[in-house]
């Protein structure tokens, strides 16, 4: 694929982010795209590589390591079209197997480009960067138009909730013909493409973009509707042929020591959450968790604790610390992460970049554990107090052990809880019936979706745990091929 000589001849480029010390002034994305020349030398870098391993990750067994596409993309082909100037042709290929990607163009990690053949010993092909200027060319170009289907088989579905899996798996359903009702709890379809990646990674224009074409295609959006409150389970039973539960992981992990009934500690979603409607509201003022002029400490990493630090410098904050229990990630892949598994290796993602230009210091610091919290005379959270960990089996069973004499305690008046998520916590689960796993995650097996309720289905973080955008929106399809199957007898969906 490409041009057989390319990777040769083209050195790996991607655009530079806008500056930092300029993108904290504002919330506009910060993502930059090269010219037409450099895109296409960058798809011709793509190898004639035989097995290309960066489209098999739907072939990995549920729940391995990661490794390549999870949605199947067509990755060289449409690498080869771009190298060749067929851009609307590039932008058919990718979206016969995925729905937005305008979505993992920006957020995604890109396991595709972790696993890349050329990337076994040279700098990966730009996968990402790529996907990204297909579809946003075909947006600028107007290729990307309504598509109703062309006709309505009579069978009715409802979709809990509008996050990545529930979009997905909408939009899959719609085209088969079905009459598709997503619900959603807030004002606000696109769940955490809305709400749980900050405006600047993601510009939630884009979001209602999409959500605006599945509506004119005949979905159908039901916002401030919590189903399992306003809509039961016997209701949706009545109403519709089949559910598909797509209601995420919601429930974030907590942090039970003493001080953390204190004024000042929020859960990071809460914190994001709210930033983001202050700005799509355009109301005035501060958002309802201020950082402006406070000493913030987020407690884990991630992604969403990157996040929390970006938000955090655009409020003003004074200071920003990041703390994380694990021991700082390897330069360079370790024994037990072979190519073509995701490469488990340090990084400096935006929100560090932007605290270095700020505050002159990476926040992150390692093997810390919070023990505590203490406040002052209003009962605001005034310090967080950490001990140093070494990992290895402990005492008291858990998987590390605290260093003796090591405590600390570092100013705060801002505590945010970036500490990962435990399942789904929608009553509609208990009122539907579906069994659990250990985890608490809806049970459906991997490739079926389908719970022990019949008719009833389940997809996304809900059912596999708090994980990618791009597994997110391979579940959602998935489910739509299930469903599809079960109302019609056979699917033509992918």
């Amino acid at each position: 694929m490409g041009k057989p000589t390319g990777f040769l001849q083209f050195d790996r480029e991607v655009a530079a982010d806008r500056p930092a010390d300029e993108r904290i002034r504002d919330w506009d994305e910060f993502h930059a795209g090269l010219d037409e020349t450099s895109l296409r030398q960058q798809g011709a870098r793509c190898m004639d590589c035989g097995t290309p391993f960066c489209h098999l990750g739907q072939a990995l067994p549920p729940g391995g390591p990661a490794a390549g596409c999870p949605l199947g993309n067509y990755i060289p082909e449409w690498n080869d079209l771009v190298y060749r100037g067929l851009w609307r042709e590039a932008l058919e290929r990718l979206h016969q197997t995925s729905n937005f990607p305008e979505f993992t163009g920006r957020v995604c990690p890109a396991p595709c480009e972790g696993s890349c053949v050329l990337g076994a010993q040279a700098p990966a092909v730009t996968i990402k960067s790529i996907e990204c200027a297909i579809v946003d060319r075909g947006f600028a170009e107007g290729w990307i138009v309504p598509e109703p289907p062309p006709r309505r088989t009579g069978r009715n579905v409802a979709v809990v909730g509008s996050g990545p899996a529930g979009l997905a798996c909408a939009a899959q359903l719609n085209r088969a013909g079905h009459r598709v009702t997503v619900y959603e709890r807030a004002d606000r379809p696109g769940g955490l493409l809305m709400y749980g990646i900050p405006s600047m990674k993601l510009e939630k224009r884009l979001v209602q973009r999409r959500v605006d074409l599945l509506a004119a295609e005949g979905v159908r959006f039901a916002t401030h509707t919590e189903v399992g409150v306003q809509v039961t389970a016997d209701q949706l039973r009545a109403q519709y042929d089949a559910v598909v539960l797509c209601v995420g992981a919601t429930r974030p992990r907590d942090l039970a020591v003493p001080g953390r009934d204190l004024a000042g500690i929020h859960q990071a979603i809460e914190f994001l959450h709210g930033n983001t409607r202050h700005l799509l509201d355009g109301a005035v003022g501060s958002p309802p968790v201020s950082a402006h002029g406070r000493q913030v400490v987020i407690l884990g990493g991630g992604d969403t604790g990157t996040d929390c630090v970006a938000t955090a410098i655009r409020h003003g904050c004074s200071s920003v610390a990041q703390f994380d229990i694990i021991p700082a990630p390897l330069a360079q892949r370790a024994a037990d992460n072979p190519w073509p598994q995701w490469p488990r290796v340090a990084r400096t993602d935006y929100g560090q970049e932007e605290a270095i230009a700020v505050f002159g210091a990476d926040p992150r610091q390692y093997l810390l554990s919070t023990v505590r919290f203490s406040g002052d005379a209003a009962g605001r959270v005034s310090q967080v107090h950490t001990v140093r960990v070494e990992w290895g089996p402990g005492p008291d069973g858990r998987p590390f052990r605290e260093v003796p004499g090591s405590e600390q305690a570092f100013s705060a008046d801002l505590v945010l809880l970036s500490m990962g998520w435990l399942g789904p916590e929608s009553p509609l689960l208990e009122q539907f019936g579906v069994a659990r796993d250990r985890r608490s995650n809806v049970e459906a097996e991997f490739g079926r979706f389908a719970t022990n309720v019949p008719g009833v289905f389940a997809a996304g973080d809900a059912r596999r745990g708090a994980s990618l955008v791009v597994w997110a929106l391979a579940e959602g399809r998935g489910a739509a091929r299930e469903v599809d199957h079960y109302l019609m007898g056979n699917t033509d969906l992918p």
